[in-house]
């Protein structure tokens, strides 16, 4: 039996909340500038009320999934479904001895994520149209191009965004600076002369390496350096975006926590493109906040990572540029959830047909990975 719509006028006590962690291998070994990884964590939650359930998800330790379970959970016993921006700042209040970033913002993320999907759900309507659509559709960017894939690997990754119509990718650089270069233009090759080739440091770089980096790659008609140096040093990125060629614009913005990060990424003049991550920003609410920001500031807007949950949010931004389809994010919500979105000829549309994020778990499937829950 499904149940009725409910009346927006009428309080529905939140039932509870739900949390569950899932470890998924990766296909083979993968690494960046900074980091190396054989599994990526997925924490799951739902939060139901009026006979429905909403569902939200973050990347994040298992950890994440036992505060959702436990001291976020308590905090939102019985409050106003409807209301998230009070529950948002009931979670805030829960963890305010533990600390408002890292693990704890993930955990909000997850549950925010999961109370604007209950949210729409109640309503009976897509996400997509509860928040309002500035556009229809979204462009996407192939990201993937591990600094551990091959030469060969590389390019068939990348080549095949390419013919699929994205008019961008980006591949990993920073792990081995003296292989950089050779790699970029392998890439290059395999996309061809009218498709954007961005690249991504994630922080590897020191300022005046990233300079000399940014010449040679926008030889080869790099056109997005994100993260050229450490994400905390705003001077150096300023650096990048001032000496950069033309045409290369200087992106970063990933590990932003909380507003007030934003805001500081912006006022040092830092990026021309911001990106904001819903996984760990807090959520929906989070990542709207940081899209006013850039909005304000006419700044562009950029989302990273989780392209599934990031779509409707995507749509309702008007300064937003483009959507990262990340290889292994995008792995996972196809595994794990059914309505997981696929684009064509290089656009990401909702599925206006079902509501909220339009995604339900695969119970079974994810259970086999299980970590946390179940």
């Amino acid at each position: 039996m499904t149940p009725s719509v409910a009346a927006p006028a009428a309080l529905v006590p939140l039932e509870g909340v739900r949390a569950r962690a899932y470890a998924i291998p990766t296909e083979s070994p993968e690494s960046d500038g900074t980091l190396e990884w054989r599994s990526t964590t997925i924490v799951v939650v739902e939060a139901a009320a009026g006979g429905l359930r909403g569902l939200g998800y973050t990347y994040a330790d298992e950890a994440a999934a036992r505060l959702a379970d436990s001291r976020l959970a308590g905090a939102l016993a019985g409050l106003d479904a409807w209301a998230v921006p009070a529950a948002r700042a009931a979670m805030e209040g829960a963890v305010r001895n533990l600390g408002r970033q890292g693990l704890c913002a993930a955990a909000i993320s997850a549950v925010d994520a999961a109370l604007w999907d209950l949210k729409a759900r109640l309503l009976g309507v897509p996400l997509a149209r509860l928040l309002g659509a500035a556009r229809e559709s979204v462009p996407v960017y192939g990201s993937g191009g591990f600094t551990s894939y091959t030469i060969a690997q590389l390019e068939r990754q990348l080549g095949g965004w390419a013919d699929e119509g994205m008019g961008a990718v980006k591949m990993k650089v920073g792990r081995e600076p003296e292989r950089d270069l050779e790699r970029v233009r392998a890439a290059r090759r395999a996309i061809g002369p009218s498709v954007e080739l961005y690249v991504d440091a994630n922080g590897a770089y020191e300022r005046k390496q990233a300079l000399r980096f940014a010449e040679e790659f926008a030889a080869e008609g790099v056109t997005w350096f994100e993260e050229p140096v450490p994400a905390s040093d705003l001077e150096g990125h300023r650096l990048l975006r001032d000496r950069a060629p033309a045409g290369m614009e200087i992106a970063s913005g990933e590990y932003g926590w909380d507003l007030p990060y934003f805001e500081r990424m912006l006022e040092a003049g830092a990026v021309d493109v911001l990106q904001a991550d819903a996984t760990r920003c807090g959520g929906p609410s989070g990542f709207l906040e940081a899209a006013a920001l850039c909005r304000a500031r006419n700044v562009p807007l950029s989302s990273h990572t989780a392209p599934a949950l990031h779509l409707p949010l995507a749509c309702s931004a008007p300064s937003f540029r483009r959507l990262e389809w990340f290889h292994d994010h995008v792995r996972i919500e196809r595994l794990l959830f059914d309505g997981a979105p696929s684009p064509r000829g290089g656009l990401l549309r909702p599925d206006l047909s079902r509501p909220g994020f339009g995604l339900e778990l695969k119970t079974q499937e994810a259970r086999r990975y299980a970590v946390h829950g179940g």
